[in-house]
């Protein structure tokens, strides 16, 4: 119980029941705050529950030229629609550990090159490793056994993966240059009739003038359009031909027809399959 001598200087500017009731709102503020942390530590231990063994395959990024679209039929004569992605070997260039870089990971390169292209650092590095020099490397985070099971020097090919599996591509998506709103953002644009005259690929209005008297961040308006990253999830594989390193993804893949595409095992679909076995 707070009492005026407890108050002290207070007591004589606000009174006892003031003093009580803020004080118990107060308290009451502490507990929800108390609670909401407990609750977002709990989210986030389930969210991140087999993290740890995700590492159990690894995820190495390979690179893959995209060749184009056709189509396969399965067993039951469905037509599936196929992105043609043809693979480069790689070769292991440079192990990263924890002792020295603060973490496991494994580089690859990929592609021949003439040497006079390079760096002096990068032309350094291959000559140490006794390794042609190469076009393109991708560093992938491995675990530390799996580190240990790979040479400086060892090629990597397409039998990594499997079919009916998961994987990841990302690539630079097919540049637009400076487009509309309509294209770049799928508005429907204005009426057709009832007078509208040059407006039928508008945007419309961007804000009022008096109040707030400028226009919001983010608004969606024309302006540059594609040659961006884009990163595409959960493809099934439908079909590889180890012989040709080719393999067949099912759906549409970013990026122009002979440009260079990054393929990596999925990591959502480990990630699903560990918190379900």
């Amino acid at each position: 119980m707070i009492t005026a001598s407890t108050c002290g200087s207070l007591s004589f500017m606000y009174p006892l029941s003031f003093l009580q009731n803020h004080l118990k709102f107060l308290l009451y503020e502490m507990k929800i705050v108390i609670l909401m942390r407990n609750s977002v530590y709990d989210r986030h231990l389930r969210s991140n529950r087999g993290k740890e063994v995700r590492w159990e395959k690894m995820i190495l990024k390979m690179i893959a030229h995209k060749k184009g679209m056709t189509q396969i039929f399965d067993e039951n004569g469905k037509v599936i629609p196929v992105t043609v992605l043809q693979f480069v070997p790689g070769h292991v260039v440079m192990k990263k550990t924890e002792e020295k870089d603060g973490y496991n990971a494994l580089v690859l390169g990929f592609e021949d090159t003439n040497e006079r292209k390079l760096r002096k650092s990068e032309a350094g590095l291959y000559k140490k490793s006794n390794i042609p020099p190469k076009r393109m490397l991708k560093e992938s985070r491995v675990g530390k056994k799996d580190l240990d099971s790979f040479e400086i020097g060892q090629e990597i090919g397409i039998d990594i993966f499997r079919k009916d599996e998961h994987v990841d591509v990302s690539a630079k998506s097919k540049g637009r240059g400076f487009t509309g709103v309509m294209k770049r953002h799928g508005m429907v644009g204005a009426k057709r009739s009832h007078g509208t005259h040059e407006y039928f690929r508008h945007g419309g209005s961007i804000g009022s003038s008096a109040y707030p008297s400028r226009v919001f961040k983010g608004k969606k308006m024309p302006g540059r359009y594609g040659g961006t990253k884009v990163k595409i999830q959960n493809l099934l594989i439908a079909g590889i031909q180890p012989e040709k390193n080719i393999m067949l993804v099912k759906g549409a893949v970013p990026g122009p027809n002979k440009g260079y595409i990054t393929v990596s095992p999925a990591v959502k679909k480990q990630a699903v399959q560990t918190r379900t076995s």
